[in-house]
């Protein structure tokens, strides 16, 4: 099991699960039952949501700690019953804290956290595990479609609701700085893109499903720079006009790729293709212009171009929101004047 993995220790899975799930937001959780006490080595931290009054149910527990302890281990129990005996329990298996068994999830979440060293809050671990998680699908993307392989759009879903769901609890303030602690920069912008996508299509009203394609379209908006060679894409420099020219390919391999493994739907192909464009029809590959630019296709520019600006680089600290927000609002005629109003409002909110 891995270090910062959570173990949930219950002898009521059923009732648990939305604990669970709560544990799961914030990092890896993994849910054992009082028969299975073998943890496999040691875990971030570990509640337990059992009867301390049942001999058989401490013992496991105490087999489970043999596996997990190590000083300092935020060690949470949610006892049924407040009274004595299980308090002195509990104390007795080291409990940090008890708790009653009807203990919100997100108390309980933010209880933990609060024993981690150094203290973490559940806004920050939120965004940090949604970050993994997105993480992990768009890492499996980027190394298949680097490999020629096929692609599977599956991979990808996976992401999207961990995004979502941190730049919902956490702020888009704490996702972006998140992000930028990662050296990869593809991996990073796409992080970056995504994030304010998800932010742009909350404060937008999106529904639901419309927030996922905005967000999935996002992630995957530059899976053909994983086709580029890596002396062009990691040049601390800026490219010359020849790199530049390859660089630019990286729209319609992305198209291709894509396209070619199946299961992605033409607004996320469009976006892949067609992020460069401009309404003015100076950009590329199809130099589009006013109406054939897709609304879709319009919002993701501008994440894009706003996350190029903002994220650090070799050759060049990240610029300041505002001073970002002012190329935008200067790109009149090549970027939708309403949506950049817009998209002001959502990153004055960071």
């Amino acid at each position: 099991m891995r270090a910062d993995t959570l173990v949930l220790f219950t002898d009521q899975t059923d009732r648990s699960a939305v604990l669970a799930e709560t544990l799961d937001q914030i990092a890896p959780c993994r849910v054992l039952s009082v028969g299975d006490t073998d943890a496999n080595g040691a875990c971030l931290g570990l509640v337990a949501d059992v009867d301390l009054l049942r001999p058989a149910t401490v013992r496991g527990l105490r087999t489970l700690l043999a596996t997990v302890r190590r000083p300092g281990l935020p060690f949470i129990c949610l006892t049924r019953r407040m009274g004595n005996r299980s308090l002195a329990e509990a104390r007795a298996l080291g409990a940090g804290l008890s708790l009653p068994v009807d203990t919100a999830p997100e108390t309980v979440a933010e209880a933990l956290l609060a024993h981690l060293q150094p203290p973490r809050s559940i806004r920050e671990a939120k965004v940090a595990r949604g970050v993994d998680r997105a993480g992990t699908a768009l890492t499996r993307l980027l190394d298949t479609a680097r490999a020629h392989d096929t692609v599977d759009a599956a991979t990808v879903e996976g992401g999207l609701g961990p995004i979502l769901t941190a730049v919902g609890a956490g702020g888009l303030a704490c996702w972006l700085d998140t992000v930028r602690s990662y050296d990869d920069g593809t991996y990073q912008h796409c992080l970056l893109v995504a994030g304010l996508a998800a932010r742009f299509s909350i404060d937008l009203g999106f529904s639901a499903a419309d927030q996922q394609q905005l967000v999935r379209a996002a992630l995957v908006h530059d899976v053909g720079k994983a086709r580029i060679p890596l002396d062009i894409l990691n040049k601390p420099g800026r490219l010359d006009p020849d790199e530049v020219a390859i660089m630019r390919t990286h729209a319609g391999l992305g198209h291709e790729i894509l396209v070619a493994a199946g299961g992605f739907d033409a607004p996320t192909l469009a976006v892949v293709r067609h992020h460069h464009e401009m309404l003015d029809g100076s950009g590329y590959p199809d130099g589009l212009a006013g109406s054939e630019i897709g609304d879709i296709v319009r919002l993701t520019t501008i994440c894009d171009i706003y996350a190029a600006l903002v994220e650090r680089r070799p050759y060049r600290a990240p610029m300041r929101s505002a001073d970002a927000m002012a190329v935008l609002t200067g790109m009149a005629g090549k970027l939708d004047a309403a949506l950049v109003r817009a998209f002001a409002r959502t990153v004055a909110k960071t």
